[in-house]
């Protein structure tokens, strides 16, 4: 999960590229195809070749697609048709990907491309190459796939713009601009579309995985983020740290909930990490805190075990042959299936979205015992002299207000399906949907998370002069190197900004990263408090 510098140069294969790679692809990144990859990408297209050649009938090299399956295009038509299918299937709507989505798009095209089960010629794929080499990226609406056929309408506007129609970004001007323009500028011819390539190039799940990989990685960094955060909570509201005691947790061997329970206990008040917070308490004779508290490793814990189900399949389908037909070059046959159906991620992604909503949910939990002075012992809403103030009042409204757009979003997109072209596509997935709004959830969780730490460090101001742990007071500084201390009402919406960045960035997981590699022993009694 930690941050990683990102590299300049990725090779690809089709067989290892895994979602830290993905994510690392920036403006820079440039992509280079293994020797053993380019084998199979010849070999699989002397295959497509040889049936052109035979005059033999083959479903999308030379017949029509879905319900004109059955039509038969003469050898003249075959790279009209190819284009033809681009253009009629470029039928997005909505807002374009952002450069860095649309990037990882291609990259994870290109990726399924050197399997060698698509039968495209090694001119168009060094061309595509070429292109995300160059920076030049097709305009891409985000709406309009049903996760089968693949991702049909947003991987046709990708190949469109590589045609030379329709508008690409140029990275020169750094504005979108005519296609055929933009590649012109930068040196780049234009494809010209042989027999089966219209095909290889738009049918697939690499909407779904592109963004699927980004919904994972920044959920991992959310799981993490969201345990240090409440052990900031609970030392704010004076709260016990028996309930991580390792015990407790080997006894129900979630290996999540046993994670993050460790997580706790690196952070919280120990002989080896005192807090005078705690200290200062440790006569209350508290047994047990709320569930927000007390569970947060049974809750926390699933999004970890979640995490790792669903980061297992994303991979899988980024490394995956989901086109069809399939060229296979050993056999010498070209096989009709249908792995282009996104069922696997786009369930896995409603399943992610559930998890990584439940961390907002119990994080709105714990604001609210930090702005409830009954509950908290602290000034209402964090501010002193209330009334004149409102403090952090609003902010847990949000909070709220984010938690139940979750709570609709979180509703699964895949259970979802509606028969299309003539009912030959009579199943789909709705793969697109499950991981956009995943990441809108992701979103939604950053901004609630943010909003607790903000709560939860204003806590800790208030227990002043007393100090928490030291690995919770390096977290506690960083966010005050952006947002001071709340002493009077302010424009609040910038320091939202500022936490939801430094959570986003991994800031908050760096400050304490060190920390959390630790197994702290609970073995004293005093420790207990």
């Amino acid at each position: 999960d930690k941050m990683e510098a990102k590299p300049k140069e990725l090779y690809l294969d089709g067989e290892s590229l895994t979602v830290e790679d993905l994510m690392s692809i920036h403006a820079d990144s440039t992509i280079h195809i293994k020797e053993s990859a380019w084998e199979r990408v010849r070999a699989s297209r002397r295959i497509v070749d040889k049936i052109i050649s035979e005059g033999k009938v083959a479903y999308g090299i030379n017949t029509g697609f879905g319900n004109f399956a059955d039509v038969v295009i003469p050898h003249d038509k075959l790279k009209e048709l190819q284009e033809n299918l681009i253009r009629s299937h470029a039928a997005g709507v909505g807002p374009a990907l952002s450069l860095d989505r649309a990037k990882r798009l291609l990259a994870l095209r290109i990726n399924v491309l050197a399997k060698g089960y698509s039968g495209i010629s090694e001119k168009t794929l060094r061309q595509l190459i070429d292109a995300f080499n160059a920076g030049c990226i097709g305009y891409i609406p985000e709406q309009g796939t049903l996760g089968a056929s693949g991702d049909l309408a947003p991987l046709a506007h990708l190949a469109l713009g590589l045609m030379g129609e329709g508008q690409m970004w140029n990275p020169k001007s750094k504005s979108w601009q005519p296609s055929a323009q933009v590649l012109k500028e930068n040196n780049l011819e234009p494809l010209h579309l042989q027999a089966k390539e219209g095909l290889a190039l738009i049918n697939g799940t690499q909407l779904i995985s592109a963004l699927g990989a980004e919904a994972v990685a920044r959920s991992e960094m959310l799981a993490k983020t969201a345990d240090i955060i409440c052990a900031i909570t609970l030392d704010a509201l004076e709260g016990t740290v028996k309930a991580y005691d390792p015990q407790i947790h080997n006894a129900r061997p979630h290996k999540g909930q046993i994670r993050s329970a460790q997580h706790m206990r690196s952070l919280l008040h120990s002989a080896t990490y005192p807090s005078t917070i705690s200290l200062n308490h440790a006569n209350c004779n508290r047994v047990q805190d709320a569930y927000s508290l007390r569970c947060a490793p049974q809750v926390h814990g699933v999004a970890y075990d979640t995490l790792a189900f669903v980061k297992g399949i994303i991979e899988t389908e980024m490394n995956s042959a989901t086109d069809n037909p399939m060229v296979f070059a050993d056999t010498e046959m070209i096989l009709s299936g249908g792995n282009f159906h996104g069922e696997f991620p786009s369930k896995a992604l409603d399943y992610l979205a559930i998890a990584v909503h439940e961390l907002a949910n119990i994080s709105e939990r714990r604001v609210e015992r930090l702005v409830n002075s009954t509950l908290s012992g602290l000034p209402a809403f964090l501010v002193k002299e209330g009334g004149l103030n409102s403090g952090f009042m609003i902010a847990h409204c949000t909070s709220a207000a984010l938690v139940s757009e979750n709570k609709t979003l979180a509703h699964p997109a895949s259970i979802d399906s509606i028969p299309t072209s003539a009912e030959k596509e009579d199943h789909v997935s709705m793969g697109g949907w499950a991981a956009r709004k995943c990441l809108k959830i992701v979103e939604n969780v950053e901004n609630v998370l943010a909003i607790e730490l903000l709560a939860a460090c204003q806590g800790i101001d208030l227990r002043r002069p007393l100090r928490t742990t030291e690995p919770l007071e390096a977290v506690h500084a960083l966010l005050r190197t952006k947002v001071a201390t709340w002493e009077k009402d302010r424009y609040l919406h910038p320091d939202i900004e500022a936490a939801a960045e430094m959570i986003r960035s991994g800031q908050v997981v760096a400050a304490v990263e060190r920390f959390l590699r630790q197994e702290i022993v609970l073995s004293a009694h005093h420790e207990y408090h």
